[in-house]
């Protein structure tokens, strides 16, 4: 037994050496038992063999990993992690927010979304319901478009709710059946989305990050490549939650920790794009480093295609480098980079740059000069404006200045005409004050005109006790009236169970039924509607047809819609759509030209879902 336990101990070493991950934290009893699922379904019975196999097949660790995390998903699993998510780290966000900006978190590999959701939940908690709403989006993507075909709805079993508090649960979710569905108007700060961490470009200028048994499926290299990405998608205050195995023992140079055993860590800042593949490089990247030489030649082109001339000198005034717009306004080229910028020209013509860096220099602060003339070799006269800026390391010292030149002779020549124009403003508004006095005139005629409506009004008194006379005759007639609208009242209980009639011969005709207003607000949605695609009745009420996110092609549902409302003849297409659930689906509409009350004209779609070559099939259940 205590072999087996040795050779055990071995292989939580082997997975954290080889891939990072730390095992060791589990309970051992379930650990050892769920080890040995896997190795007996590859056929392996020692642990000691089973560590060679996995030596050889790098793609069982994704399956071993698999075994040994069985609920991949759940609301806030592992509570201590997320009760320090919620007393720590999401307090700090907020005091680093405390100017009301906008908040963005990203849970990375979701699945069906209950981490994204638990998020939300803790944030609505610590920002009050409407900051929530007006400041926070929450992106959940995972490369298993399945899988979050089941979280968009918001949508969860009585199991699935385990681990939501009673408090939470009726604070956030509405029950419906046998199923809670997250509240529809905090549901709108949530975004979900496939994404491939490994290919796919991150989301960027993020306050939290949250990639829980994510990491662990990819190879050291891999690993690398996604957390130099996630290091970029954070904010230089961000924070990054992992899951309960996950480490980083080898990334120090990107993520410190803030609490290594509730696995949360903050980003290590990096001044600039170059440092941060430096460290890459300098731990044994080999693309990093030539991603390095693609990054350095990058920033060279980008100062090449920037819209002005750039020079930048070292504290000792050599000229360290020089954009193409520069070689090209003042006759330098490449091999007076490493010269003394006094020897050049172009530090005294067109401006003296160098009293300019002197005085960058000394004030540690952009020093610039503006409407600066160049004359140009054809005669005319080029304007610019001059910035210099003094270029620091963190210890405030002088590395260098950027220099400057920006072209603004368009900028002068727009202010002359804006001079012009306001001279040809200031004569329409000497025109404007006489129709002004034209316009008191006037006025004064209309006051005459009021004594004679004062004179008509008194007229109007007459008239209105002769209308009292009247109203007494109506009141009559609305006793009349009474007797009538209880007839009505019989007649709209008839109307109603005729309605009902109407919904139940509907539902055997499994067609959903659709009525639009012709600027395609919803006026209609029936029961069959919201199992097609996914939204109740109460959601889309009034709601333009082209806004739902439903998967409906909108080009040929605008086409259908206003074809029947120009011809009273049934209309039909067959269109194919994906549905909120992700699934691929295909619908034969009928379109019928009506008219809605007053008079508005409207449309009716009645909608059948169906397979390819086949006949009409029944919508699944939500």
């Amino acid at each position: 037994m205590a072999e087996v336990d040795a050779d055990f101990e071995a292989l939580l070493q082997y997975l954290r050496a080889a891939r990072g991950f730390d095992f060791t934290g589990y309970k051992r009893t379930v650990l050892v038992r769920r080890v040995r699922k896997r190795m007996h379904e590859v056929g392996v019975d020692a642990f000691g063999d089973y560590t060679d196999y996995l030596q050889v097949h790098s793609g069982e660790f994704a399956a071993l990993f698999d075994t040994i995390l069985i609920n991949v998903t759940s609301f806030f699993r592992d509570p201590e992690a997320w009760d320090f998510l919620a007393g720590t780290v999401i307090p700090r966000i907020a005091d680093q927010k405390r100017d009301g900006a906008a908040i963005r978190a990203w849970c990375a590999g979701t699945a069906s979304g209950e981490e994204a959701y638990s998020l939300a939940m803790l944030l609505a908690e610590a920002l009050g319901v409407d900051d929530f709403r007006e400041r926070v989006k929450i992106y959940g993507t995972d490369v298993d478009e399945g899988a979050l075909g089941h979280g968009r709805p918001g949508g969860h079993s009585v199991r699935d709710m385990d681990g939501v508090t009673p408090e939470l649960r009726d604070k956030y979710f509405e029950q419906t059946g046998s199923h809670y569905v997250f509240r529809s108007d905090l549901r709108r700060s949530l975004i979900f989305g496939r994404h491939d961490l490994v290919q796919d470009a991150p989301i960027s200028r993020l306050d939290l990050l949250v990639c829980r048994n994510t990491l662990m499926y990819f190879t050291a290299e891999t690993q690398a490549r996604v957390l130099a990405r996630l290091h970029f998608a954070l904010n230089d205050d961000g924070f990054l939650f992992l899951g309960r195995a996950e480490m980083l023992l080898t990334h120090a140079e990107l993520f410190t920790p803030l609490d290594l055993s509730q696995r949360v860590f903050v980003k290590v800042p990096k001044p600039n794009v170059r440092e941060r593949l430096l460290v890459l490089a300098q731990a044994g990247n080999v693309e990093a480093t030539g991603q390095l030489g693609r990054q350095v030649k990058l920033l060279e082109l980008i100062a090449d295609t920037a819209p002005g001339a750039q020079l930048v000198v070292d504290a000792a005034g050599s000229v360290v480098t020089v954009n193409e717009a520069a070689r090209q306004w003042f006759r330098l080229n490449h091999r007076d980079v490493g010269r003394p910028l006094q020897d050049l020209e172009v530090s005294y013509r067109p401006v003296d740059l160098r009293s300019l860096i002197d005085a960058a220099f000394e004030t540690r602060s952009p020093a610039r000069q503006e409407n600066v003339e160049r004359a140009l070799a054809d005669g005319e006269v080029q304007y610019l404006d001059v910035h210099v800026a003094p270029l620091l390391d963190y210890g405030n010292g002088v590395l260098g200045a950027s220099i400057f030149f920006i072209d603004v002779t368009a900028f002068n020549r727009l202010q002359k005409e804006l001079e012009q124009s306001g001279q040809a403003l200031e004569t329409a508004y000497e025109e404007l004050q006489a129709t002004n006095e034209e316009l008191e005139t006037t006025n004064e005629e209309l006051q005459s005109t009021v004594e004679e409506l004062e004179t008509t009004n008194e007229e109007l008194q007459s008239s209105n006790e002769e209308l009292e006379t009247m109203n007494e005759e109506l009141e009559s007639t609305n006793a009349e009236l009474m007797a009538i609208n209880a007839e009505l009242r019989r007649s709209s209980d008839e109307v109603e169970e005729a309605s009902r009639f109407l919904e139940s011969v509907l539902t055997s005709l499994q067609l959903g039924v659709m009525v639009l207003d012709g600027n395609l607000r919803v006026k209609m949605w029936d029961g069959r509607s919201e199992d097609f695609w996914g939204l109740r009745a109460a959601e889309v009420y009034d709601q333009p047809l082209p806004s739902l996110d439903i998967g409906l092609p909108m080009p040929e549902m605008r086409r259908l819609v206003r074809s029947a409302l120009q011809d009273p003849a049934v209309k039909e297409a067959v269109v194919d759509a994906t549905n909120r659930r992700g699934h691929k689906v295909r619908s034969r509409i009928l379109a019928k030209s009506m008219t809605l009350a007053g008079a508005q004209p409207g449309v009716l779609l009645l909608m059948e879902e169906r397979r390819e070559d086949g006949p009409p099939v029944s919508p699944a259940p939500a």
